[in-house]
């Protein structure tokens, strides 16, 4: 039958390759009925087809019983196919492998090739138990007289020791005694053991090291050599005398040898087993660098790619070395391999400091540019800001995925905010770089560079002069509005645009044109959360710009300013219709403000106008008080959006701000704020301590239950168990009168309600209503007595602005402000107060105080009361009238 043997086997394979599943399963069917077969030639030869088919994936786990037959047969070659068999297809879970332990002793003790095969197969099917039961024979062949079983006993050890750990510390020592073997096979296989078993718990190999340093210095063999490195470099970590004692041989063998992973498994040592360190570790580290930079500039792209990998370890401890070789490293960021460019980034990362920070940068920022095109950025058209850097030179970029692209735009962020800020000497020039980030990323990092934007500005106060030029810009371009929406255009920077041009708007040149572009139509289609900022950026502005002004005003600016409103409320008109809440909320709060300011400028009239009008009330402003000669010569409104944003500074926070605020005394944070509305019917003691009313019900003679307590019953309270508390609400009892008044009104109302088309009835029965609408008191504002008519001071000038110095000194509040509390000081009686230090505000800054408006009363606050940032806890006290508890609070 051509079935018998495997080459027929193989021939049919590739014979019936269109029906391959028919023909296996007439092949399985055959070796199944010569499986069985007595004769021993025969089964062999099914056991190896059926060896050959579990290599193409079919199961062959049922046979395993006739697999032990085939290895007890006296035949070697008969022998070899039952052990190659074995290793093929047995594993833990194998159960006939009980079976095989007296088999392996037994071959174990035979003829030298047997006991080659039996090492054989043992390696790849030894289980704990036969590791634990084998284990004599396998060290008694370490002794055995031909080299090549000592060397299979050996690498039989290591599967030994790892099945069976118990065995591992005899095993070292038979190990140590292999190391002084007369075969260089033989030592070279106990290193290679070594050297795995070391990776797990190397302190245990340290009694080895004299022997592994006579090989290192003694032997030529280049894998040994790099099995000695590998093992050392896991030794040392834990014996520090092995450093200064490796130094030579390795600076030696770095230096003579022409093998490149022997070279790369030295240098790697020299890293991982701190080899670096100190006088000796500098010239180490100086040829270890040498060596490396070398590789870069080979052809060989792995080669790059590990010299890529030991400099980004070198960097910590040697950063001065690496950066002289700066120029090839860059050279490296332009390869075509990704790979390649992914190390060589990570790389520059960590050689950026002070120095070359804008160099590298500006490198990397070339890779951005798209071809043909040019970096539309802030750095060209504000030039004279920025500090020159290194010009970059004309690269066609190489292919790059969006992936890449993200990495790179999030590694020049990361190395310019590095410690916050550390290597950044220019901020204005880092603005631009975000701002050229912004246009050319051309990915999905507007959110990260939105964040840097606010943070530097908010940390660094001498670039927010430029930093609110560069926002206008941002705001004025119609293109990155337009496009906000698609993929890759990081309209998350408008944000912060809209943000630092409101938030500093005292440094814009000329605040009413910033406005339209602020309530721009296409604003609309932006992100909800950043339309909110322009909306709030727009009411700063326009309150700085009518502040200012107010301060030099003149008749001709009414118009302007009626201009200005006007088109404020007509763009404010579209967002009040916004579906986001937010967006409308905001956009309705600043159109009533606008009305409000527009019915002031309407109504208020110059005062050469006002002098010879025959009306006395006509020339009065809503905001005049009745002396016209003490009211301001300018609408009053104009101060009334300014001081609601400038009242505090917005300042860095430290991270532990938060957790440091102490919590005055006498505030319990898990006390209701809000006292419940139903108490329980508690009573006082004598000793001031709360008890629950006890009812003890006794027997009278006549046979009736009577109630006694320490206290008369509450009128309208049922008989409740014993020691049950007793709720009861706390509102007053209404006369049959004003319930039957309350009832009519309810009805009138109901019907009013019914008749009225554009009201919406429930079918459903209504529910008693919790409160009373009819009861809520009306009071008449009209009614109010007229304010007190305050004397005006003198206008005061508009802040001159100074041109910026041409080098400003940066300075970064890195640390933040804390609490006033979380100072290290004594605790101190009372609640320390956590007022807020900041930097004068509008108001403040200038020479004399702002007009009082005469339309509001002022209030006399004495110097020396300071509010706490936390109100006095409110007392609750109890009292009784008519038989009900009733709760009063007070001020304490």
């Amino acid at each position: 039958m051509w079935e018998r043997t495997l080459q027929d086997l193989i021939r049919g394979l590739r014979a019936n390759k269109n029906d391959e599943a028919k023909f296996i399963a007439q092949a399985m069917g055959e070796i199944r009925k010569e499986i069985k077969s007595k004769d021993m030639e025969l089964k062999a030869g099914a056991v190896m087809k059926l060896t050959y088919l579990n290599m193409l994936g079919y199961d062959m786990n049922w046979a395993s019983f006739h697999i032990v037959e085939v290895m007890s047969s006296s035949k070697i070659h008969l022998k070899t196919v039952g052990y190659l068999a074995a290793s093929q297809s047995f594993d833990e879970d194998t159960d006939v492998l009980m079976l095989t332990t007296n088999l392996i002793k037994k071959d174990l003790s035979s003829s030298p090739a047997e006991v080659a095969i039996t090492l054989n197969g043992l390696s790849s099917v030894v289980t704990p138990d036969l590791a634990r039961d084998l284990r004599p024979e396998v060290f008694t062949m370490l002794n055995h007289s031909r080299p090549h079983i000592r060397k299979r006993a050996v690498l039989t050890l290591y599967r030994v020791c790892e099945k069976y750990p118990e065995a591992l510390p005899q095993g070292i020592i038979r190990l140590q005694e292999r190391l002084d073997d007369s075969d260089p096979g033989v030592v070279s296989a106990t290193v290679n053991v070594v050297c795995e078993l070391a990776r797990r718990n190397p302190r245990d190999y340290l009694p080895l090291a004299p022997h592994l340093f006579h090989l290192l210095t003694t032997s030529s063999n280049n894998w040994m050599l790099i099995k000695l490195i590998k093992l050392f470099g896991s030794l040392s970590p834990h014996e520090p005398r092995l450093v200064k004692k490796l130094q030579p041989p390795i600076t030696d063998l770095i230096s003579t040898t022409t093998a490149i992973s022997l070279l790369y498994e030295c240098v790697h040592t020299c890293i991982i087993g701190n080899m670096l360190q100190g006088p000796a570790g500098l010239s180490l580290a100086q040829t270890c660098v040498s060596k490396l930079a070398a590789f870069l500039q080979d052809a060989d792209q792995n080669l790059k790619y590990i010299a890529l990998l030991a400099l980004v370890k070198i960097v910590p401890t040697h950063a001065d070395l690496v950066a002289e070789h700066q120029d090839v490293i860059l050279a490296s960021v332009d390869d075509d391999d990704i790979s390649i460019r992914m190390r060589a980034l990570e790389l520059m990362t960590a050689l950026v400091n002070k120095h070359n920070l804008q160099s590298i940068v500006q490198q990397l920022l070339s890779h951005l540019v798209q071809p043909q095109t040019s970096i539309p950025s802030a750095v060209q058209s504000l030039s004279q800001h920025v500090v020159p850097s290194i010009p970059s030179k004309a690269l066609s970029a190489p292919s790059q995925s969006s992936t890449y692209r993200l990495v790179l735009s999030q590694r020049v962020i990361s190395m310019c905010s590095d410690s916050l800020y550390d290597n950044v000497t220019d901020f204005e020039w880092y603005l631009s770089v975000l701002v050229d980030l912004t246009y050319v990323s051309n990915v999905d990092i507007g959110a990260q560079i939105r964040d840097q934007l606010v943070d530097v500005v908010g940390r660094v106060r001498a670039v927010r002069a430029y930093a609110v030029k560069l926002m206008v810009k941002l705001l004025s371009d119609e293109t990155l509005l337009v496009h906000a929406g698609e993929p890759g255009s990081c309209s998350e920077v408008l944000w912060a645009a809209a943000w630092i041009c409101g938030e500093y708007c005292s440094e814009l040149l000329a605040p009413e044109e910033l406005l339209p572009y602020l309530l721009h139509p296409e604003v609309a289609n932006l992100d909800p959360d950043t339309i909110v900022v322009y909306l709030q950026a727009a009411a700063k502005v326009f309150g700085y710009w009518s502040t200012e002004a107010a301060q030099q005003w003149t008749d001709d600016l009414l118009d302007k300013v009626k201009n200005a409103v006007d088109s404020m409320m007509e763009r404010l008109e579209d967002f009040v219709s916004s579906p986001h809440i937010e967006v409308q909320e905001r956009a309705a709060n600043m159109l009533q403000l606008f009305t409000f300011i527009k019915h002031d400028l309407t109504t208020y009239r110059p005062r050469s106008e006002s002098a010879f009008s025959d009306g006395y009330t006509a020339s009065l402003s809503v905001f005049d008080a009745p002396e016209i000669d003490n009211g301001p010569a300018f609408p009053k409104s104009l101060y009334l959006i300014h001081p609601l944003f400038s009242a505090y500074e917005l300042n860095p926070v430290a991270s532990a701000a938060q957790a440091s605020v102490p919590v005055p005394e006498g505030l319990d944070l898990d006390a209701w704020i809000v006292p419940s509305m139903q108490v329980p019917a508690h009573d006082e003691n004598e000793g001031g301590q709360v008890v629950a009313e006890k009812k003890v019900k006794k027997k009278s003679k006549k046979g009736k239950e009577k109630e006694s307590s320490d206290r008369p019953e509450p009128k309208g309270s049922k008989r409740r168990k014993e020691d049950e508390e007793v709720l009861i609400p706390m509102e007053d009892t209404e006369t049959p009168e004003e319930i039957a008044e309350r009832e009519r009104q309810k009805a009138e109302r109901l019907e009013r309600m019914r008749e009225d088309p554009y009201y919406i009835t429930d079918d459903q029965p209504p529910k008693p209503p919790v409160d009373d609408v009819d009861s809520i008191p009306i009071v008449r504002l009209d009614e109010l007595p007229p304010p007190t008519p305050k004397v005006e001071p003198r206008l005061f000038a508009l802040k001159s602005s100074s041109a910026r110095s041409s080098s400003p000194r940066f300075v970064v509040e890195k640390a933040g402000g804390m609490p006033e509390g979380a100072m290290p000081t004594p605790p101190q009686s009372q609640s320390a107060p956590t007022t807020r230090q900041q930097t004068p505000s509008l108001f403040e800054r200038i020479s004399t105080p702002p007009p009082i408006l005469p339309s509001f009363q002022q209030y006399d606050v004495p110097e020396s009361d300071v509010r706490a940032s936390t109100p006095e806890p409110i007392k609750v006290a109890r009292t009784k009238k008519g038989g009900k508890k009733r709760r009063t609070a007070g001020a304490g």
